[in-house]
């Protein structure tokens, strides 16, 4: 459950916010405690802000107060609108590529690097005029910028200190500063669920464009695989799978959490798609981000009937293989077989080199973007956590692992507070889509040099967006807490029922004796 007595770690989205997490006494009941709204996404908060500045405020000043904060709230949210549209173009061109799709713009390569500047350019400015700094400091913010200071560290000691700049400069600092955009930027579930609908639009269209080459024999990887229809991010098949694994949770969150009857089959059809995608890539990493997404889901939304979600789950991976073509299941048995192909050998004898380089580079390693230098026949080392223990020190692998969990604990959080509501409420299965979706990244990622790219940023961008859209609406900080502490919790909450009980049972003060009322 969310803390009730955990301060925010950064700057709040609402100047109520403090105000709020202040209302619930220690002991409270349980369900006092603010919970997601069943009826509304982005409930409005006018009359919970009025009711808490009634409490100790006369109601002339508790109506002005009221109107002054739910100003500022719209205020705070909408003012990134500029920065938000420059996001949004920014993405657009990212995910979509259109020089590459459409021969008149071909000469338009540098347009994501300027749409990028432009967007900082807006909002720097914009986020200092309305909150006073740069950024909020949400803790995965902290993680990001000290994994930067790690990277700029190695480059001056790099092996190849040009290189080392090269891969620094793109995409590892434009992919942190759009994270960091995301952070501030996107405070409404409309402008989350655009970003999210991008990612799902580029997952369908690669996919279809994926299917479509499999089946006329369009295999550009080696003369085997299919790679994307737009190169960049999605130029390998494996970065093509690892986008679309983490795409086809969400399709189910939104599946599963839209009351808009025509907007069902569309995500349906999406995620049927992705999986298409999958399948056609011949990705036997992307395959187990697929399982391993597909196992959080399936525990997540069937905790209450766990072993037929299981079965259900194990009839679905086998009708996946059976109705995929036959080489994709001689692929998939490779999997558990280092020496069944030649990728599997190189890739095992890969890894085991980025893993010495790592322990014999402890501090800085060799540098960002360097280890293809010191590596078997210049291969990069096909798994983003000895990527960067190797590249940036081991330090900076703990940073990195430390980003990947605790936005993933945190939406846990969402999820236990969310669930009893879960019927109406779009955050919890949105948190529970995340969840599977950052499974889905920390096990595809591990058979791809992917540490830098924007995968990762985009999708804890939108796991700290959700949460900031949470705490907002709730006024309750999101806060992790221990086996013990949430055991200790309810003991206390147990306590305080018994309490409860016992002074129910009592008679009324009235009906005591005098000597017992004084």
């Amino acid at each position: 459950m969310p803390n009730k007595r955990t301060s925010f770690d950064y700057d709040p989205v609402t100047p109520s916010r403090r105000v709020r997490v202040s209302r619930v006494p220690d002991g409270a009941p349980e369900d006092a405690w603010p919970v997601d709204n069943a009826q509304e996404f982005g409930a409005s908060e006018r009359h919970e802000k009025a009711t808490e500045t009634a409490e100790e405020t006369p109601a002339a000043e508790a109506v002005a107060a009221a109107n002054l904060s739910t100003s500022r709230n719209l205020e705070l949210k909408r003012g990134h609108a500029f920065s938000y549209a420059g996001l949004f173009l920014f993405t657009v061109v990212l995910f979509f590529r259109p020089y590459e799709l459409f021969s008149a713009l071909s000469g338009f390569t540098s347009i994501a690097y300027w749409l990028a500047i432009l967007t900082l350019a807006v909002f720097v400015p914009t986020q200092l005029a309305l909150e006073g700094n740069f950024t909020a400091r949400p803790r995965e913010v902290h993680l990001v910028l000290l994994l930067c200071v790690a990277a700029l560290l190695s480059i001056p000691l790099a092996i190849n200190p040009g290189e080392a700049w090269t891969a620094f400069n793109y995409p590892f600092i434009r992919a942190v500063a759009m994270f960091i955009v995301i952070v501030n930027v996107v405070r409404t579930p409309l402008r989350l669920k655009g970003l999210m609908f991008l990612g799902l639009a580029v997952g369908a269209f690669l996919s279809l464009g994926a299917m479509n080459d499999y089946r006329i024999g369009r295999l550009a990887t080696e003369g085997e695989r299919v790679a994307g229809v737009v190169g960049g991010m999605f130029g390998n098949p494996n970065d093509l799978a690892l986008h679309l694994v983490t795409m086809i949770p969400l399709a189910v969150g939104l599946l599963l959490s839209t009351r808009n009857i025509l907007a069902k089959p569309l995500y349906a059809a999406c995620a049927l798609l992705m999986i298409g995608g999958v399948i056609a890539s011949f990705s036997r990493g992307g395959f187990l981000g697929l399982l391993g997404a597909c196992v959080v889901l399936a525990w997540k939304l069937g905790r209450r009937q766990r072993l037929l979600m299981i079965v259900l789950l194990g009839a679905f991976i086998v009708a996946l293989v059976a109705v995929a073509p036959g080489e994709y299941a001689s692929r998939l048995g490779t999997i558990g077989s280092v020496s069944a192909d030649a990728s599997s050998s190189s890739r095992k004898d890969v890894l085991v080199r980025s893993i010495i380089v790592a322990i014999a580079n402890p501090v800085f390693g060799v540098g960002i973007g360097n280890f293809h230098i010191v590596s078997i026949s210049e291969l990069v080392s096909h798994n983003s956590y000895t990527q960067v223990a190797a590249e940036m020190g081991l330090a900076a692998l703990i940073i990195y692992i430390m980003f990947l969990i605790i936005p993933f604990r945190r939406l846990r959080v969402i999820e236990e507070a969310t669930f009893e509501t879960r019927k109406g409420s779009r955050i919890y299965y949105l948190s529970v889509a995340l969840q599977a979706s950052l499974i889905a990244f920390m096990v595809s990622s591990f058979f791809g040099s992917v540490a830098y790219q924007f995968y990762l940023y985009y999708l804890v961008g939108y796991a700290v967006a959700l949460r900031r859209i949470y705490e907002a609406q709730t006024g309750v900080a999101v806060v992790p807490v221990s086996k013990k502490q949430r055991r200790l919790d309810a003991e206390v909450g147990h306590a305080d029922s018994m309490e409860r009980d016992i002074q129910a049972d009592s008679p009324a003060p009235d009906s005591q004796p005098l000597a017992w009322r004084t």
